[in-house]
């Protein structure tokens, strides 16, 4: 079985770095494995884990096609049409409602 290194919380070598450290350099994994662990220990339950993948592994992010910001797009349009009235709400509609607040508190509407 081949283990992985474990480095404590903010000890790790130069050359690694977290999924979300790649992306602020515009990088990204590119179907590597996880290379090592960091690890952050915690009092009352398991410590948190933390995948560091090399950096001279890493590959490039894509770039954005037109087909990518017009399926980006069409994606955001969705998820401001509210289920119950079929219009527009001109902002994301909360997942918890689902509908748009109009919709959600009709009793608030009426007395403002």
């Amino acid at each position: 079985m081949n283990s992985l290194p474990v480095f404590p919380w903010r000890l790790a070598p130069p050359g690694y770095a977290t999924f979300r450290q790649l992306r602020a350099q515009g990088l990204r994994p590119g179907g590597q494995d996880v290379a090592a662990v960091l690890e952050r220990p915690r009092r009352r339950r398991g410590p948190l884990v933390a995948y560091l993948y090399r950096v001279d592994r890493a590959k490039p992010v894509r770039p954005m096609t037109p087909a990518r910001w017009a399926a980006l797009a069409k994606a955001n349009a969705a998820q401001q049409v509210c289920s119950n009235c079929d219009q527009d709400a001109g902002y994301r509609i909360p997942t918890s409602l689902g509908m748009c607040v109009a919709c959600a508190f009709p009793e608030e509407q009426c007395a403002a």
